[in-house]
Formats: structure tokens, sequence, C-alpha cells
């Protein structure tokens, strides 16, 4: 393979998952420093009261623009149109700002109207934690358009470690910054938030240098590519960005899906338990942290996988599909096998230690620890439900795609009061998992029907984890009636000891019911594994 390929992809994976590992851990030593259970809860809800729309924000400002570029600029190099791609890419990084300006003023305008409605006790307070993520959303867009360009030139490298440079600038920042604002200035860990907050503009600003830097140090190479290049002719530049534009809004919509969910939680959670139940605007922001704020740190680890599951089987899909082949329908199916095999058993594992994991990162608390572990199982949702409707769109299906997604949310919205009466925070996570139980079933329907997928070969698979999720919960439990674990250092241990024996246990139950032989065509293990490329 192609050295260049192997270095760029190692770094756009290593990046990607170390910077959301970062995203984690970081929340360790933070939390620490904010203090009491109380304050971490305010914090947490403000945090997440902020980043909410913020995400929402910063998928509309590159509305999918980045990856397009991406793609033209690797045709028209391939054409040996090497001005042209980068006139695009000139003109695509303006557009660009552009959108994040305008997305920026407008979440500024808005910012006291989703404050209010927020779960949070001072709204005077997620006004600011808002309004601070401002500049991000102004600078983001463009500089993701800087790694589009990266991207397209089979330059991967710059796009992984500009995400690793944001990630752990940003970290650094948040948690100097928190030391200084509550253990030298002595002032209020809510002053720590907002500048924690302020953090993403921040790291986008490291990111934005770093690719600025690594630009000069290649400017040779392009130079030469522009020698090389045909003349400029690049006549449609405003019927391209409109095509883009166009193609790009499905999958916008479609990948905003979880963060729509989270958002109808922050807006409607509130008025139902303080307009309908009259329940305290602190207790409210409490339940909020707890089923909200807190466990969606821990979800998106679950929810990364699926995607990344999702986002391996694309280019084989779009290939067959364009080829015409028979076998659209096998690679749906091995889609699945794998996207089971992977997330099932790790939805169990989460699930057993949601307890420790809980008080690993956030507080040791039953209730906390019920709420975490199930939004476990409520993830498990949300991978599948993504997974399908990410399929669809390879299929070019995304018409559909986004009509399963609005009946999902439609849905999740009508049960969502009746519910939270009921359950309170328990209620807003089933009518999550409701909401995208109809994305399960309508998406992968809808694959079935058009493409014969042998979703009935899954059953192996699926009793395995079954199995397995017995065995562990069951485990869990009978450990749990003997020793609990209250410290973060013996919490740490027995979640390191337990995960890896279930893990044991898992690929053991794998390798003798034939299950990984399925999956992979080998058994898995050391004495089974035999690396063909580098023999």
């Amino acid at each position: 393979m192609n050295k260049k390929i192997m270095s760029g992809s190692f770094w756009l994976s290593f990046g990607s998952i170390f910077s959301r590992v970062l995203g984690i851990v970081y929340l360790i030593p933070w939390l620490y420093m904010i203090g009491s259970p109380a304050h971490k809860s305010v914090a947490m809800a403000l945090f997440n009261a902020s980043y909410n729309p913020y995400a929402l924000f910063i998928a509309l400002g590159t509305a999918g623009f980045p990856s397009a570029i991406a793609r033209r600029v690797a045709i028209y190099n391939g054409e040996n149109r090497f001005l042209d791609s980068k006139q695009l890419a000139k003109v695509g990084s303006f557009v660009m700002l552009l959108s994040g300006i305008l997305c920026g003023t407008i979440l500024w305008i808005i910012a006291p109207i989703i404050a209010k409605t927020s779960p949070v006790v001072s709204t005077s307070s997620a006004v600011i934690s808002i309004r601070v993520l401002v500049p991000a959303i102004v600078i983001l867009p463009s500089m993701s358009s800087i790694r589009g360009w990266f991207q397209g030139n089979q330059d991967l490298k710059p796009y992984g470690v500009s995400q690793l440079w944001e990630q752990f600038i940003r970290i650094v920042f948040i948690l100097a910054a928190t030391y200084v604002v509550i253990n030298v200035l002595h002032r209020s860990y809510i002053e720590a938030v907002y500048l924690s907050v302020m953090a993403a503009f921040v790291g986008a600003v490291a990111s934005y240098l770093y690719l600025g830097i690594y630009y000069k140090r290649k400017s040779a190479d392009y130079a030469a590519l522009a020698a090389k290049s045909k003349p400029f002719d690049l006549t449609s530049i405003r019927k391209i960005f409109l095509m883009i534009a166009y193609e790009s809004i499905p999958f916008v919509i479609v990948g905003s899906g979880i963060t729509l969910s989270q958002l109808i939680d922050q807006l409607f959670f509130k008025q139902v338990m303080e307009g309908v139940q009259h329940y305290s605007a602190v207790y409210t922001q409490y339940i909020y942290t707890l089923f909200s704020a807190n466990p969606t740190k821990i979800t998106t680890v679950v929810v990364s996988l699926a995607l990344a599951v999702a986002e391996t089987t694309l280019p084989l899909l779009a290939n067959s599909l364009a080829a015409k082949k028979g076998d659209i329908g096998q690679l749906i199916f091995q889609n699945m096998n794998m996207l089971l095999f992977a997330l099932l058993p790790i939805v169990a594992i989460l699930g057993a230690l949601s307890y420790e994991v809980n008080g690993i990162f956030f507080s040791f608390s039953s209730l906390g620890g019920d709420y975490l572990f199930w939004n476990i199982i409520q993830s498990l949702f949300l991978g599948l439900a993504i997974n399908g409707l990410t399929l669809l769109q390879a299929l070019h299906y995304s018409r559909k795609a986004m009509y399963y997604l609005f009946i999902g949310l439609v849905a999740k919205l009508l049960f969502q009061p009746p519910l939270v009466i009921l359950m309170q925070g328990f209620g807003a996570i089933l009518s999550t998992a409701i909401g995208f139980g109809f994305v399960i079933l309508l998406s992968y329907g809808e694959v079935r029907r058009e493409f014969h997928v042998p979703f009935g070969r899954l059953k192996v698979n699926i009793l395995v984890n079954i199995v397995f999720f017995a065995i562990v919960i069951g485990l869990a439990y009978g450990i749990h009636k003997l020793y609990v674990p209250n410290g973060l250092i013996t919490a740490f241990l027995f979640c390191s000891v337990f995960g890896l024996v279930t893990l044991l246990i898992y690929l053991f139950m794998a390798n003798r019911t034939g299950l990984s032989a399925t999956v992979f065509d080998r058994k898995i293990g050391y004495k089974y594994f035999r690396y063909k490329h580098f023999q």
C-alpha cells in the first residue's frame, strides 16, 4: 500500500480516536477542581446547555462543505487541474467564514431564548456560557474547509494532527484556566465554566495555526504542482457551490439527528418538570445533569464506534451500487454482523460497570449509576439507528433517511411529556429509545426489502450477546452484593480487571460458537492471527 496513504490513515484514525479519549478523560481532574457534587451538577448542566446548540450550529455552519471540497479537490487534482482545486479551496474557505459569521450571529441573538428554556437554574449564566462559544462557531467552519483541502490532496496527516492539537490545547486551557480561577484567584467556579467553554475557540485557533504552518512547509510542493497544472478554468464555481449545498443538506440533517434529540431534552424537559409537575429549578437541573449532561460524555464512545463501522462500509456500498453488483445485501449483512459483534459487548460491559464509571468521572451515586446504565442501553438504539440512516444515504436513499429521522424525532417529542411526567429523567431516556426505535425499524426494513438482506443469519450473533449480557450483569450483581468500590482508584482498578475478564469471556464465547469465524473468517486470539501483510 502507498506509504503516504498508510501514514495518513494512521494519523486520521489516531487523531480522531485519541481526541475523543482526551475529551472524556479530562473530566476527572476538571470536575475534581470544580468541587462539591452540587457544583459539579451545575457546571455540567451549563456545559451541556451550551454545547448542544453549539454542535448543531457547527453542523449548520459547515453544511458538509469540507468533505465535499475534499472530493472536488481530489477530482481536479486527478485531472491535473491543481490551480482550479486551489481556487475552489480558497473560495470555499471564504464561504465557510461567512457561514460561520452568520451562524455565530444567529446563536448570539437567540442565546437568551435557548437559555430560558434550558434546565439550568441561572438563565443569565447560561446566556453567557452559550455566547462564549460564538467565536469558535465563527472560525471552525473555515478551518474545517482547510482540512478538506488537505484531505483532497490525499494528505491526511494534517487532518489528524490538527484534531489532536485542537483537543490537546483545548484541554490544557480548560485545566489551566480552571486551576487559576479557583485556586489562585479564588473566584467562582461559574467563571471557570465560562473559560472552559471558551476553550473551544482556543483549540480552534491552535488547529488553525498548525494547518497554516504545515501549508507553508508544503508550499514548494504546491508551487511545483501549480507549475505543471492546466490553466485556470473554474468558470462555474457558483454552480458548484450550489450543487454542494444541495447534496449536503440531507447529510447535515441526518448527521445532526442525535444533537437534535438532545436539544429536545434540553428545550422541553424543563417545561414539564417545572411547568406541569412544579419541581424546583434546582431539582430539575440536578435530574437533567444526571440523565443527559453526564451520560452523554460516556455514551459518545458507543455512538462513535457505530459511526466508525458505518463509515468503513460506505465506500464498498457506493462502489457496488455504481457497478450494479448483486452483493449489496451481503455487504449490509456484513456491516450489521460487525456492528453487533463490536457494539453489544461494549454496551454489556459498560452497563455492568455503570456505577463505577459514573463514580470515576462524576460522583458515586446510585441514581447517577442507574441513569448512566439506561443511557448506555439507549446508546445502542442510537448507534443502530445512525448506522441504518448512514446505509440509506450510501445507497442514495437520502430523502427516506431524512423522513425516517423526522418520524423518530416527532415520536420522541410526542412521547416525552407523558413519559417525563411518569418517570422524570428515565422518561426522557425512554422517549429517545422509542423515537430511534422507529428509525431502526423503518431504515432496516427499507434496506431489507430493497436489497434482500439476510438479517435472519444474525441470530447467532444476537443469541451469543444475549447470553453474554446475562453473564456480565449477573456477575456484576453478585460482586456488588459482596463489594462495592467507592473510591476513584479502587473503582478504576475494579473496572480494569472486570472489563478485561469479561472481554476474555466474550472472545472465548465468540470462538467456541463460531461467531468470530462468521465475522472475521477466523477465530480471534494470538495463536489464530496471521498478519499476511507482514509475512
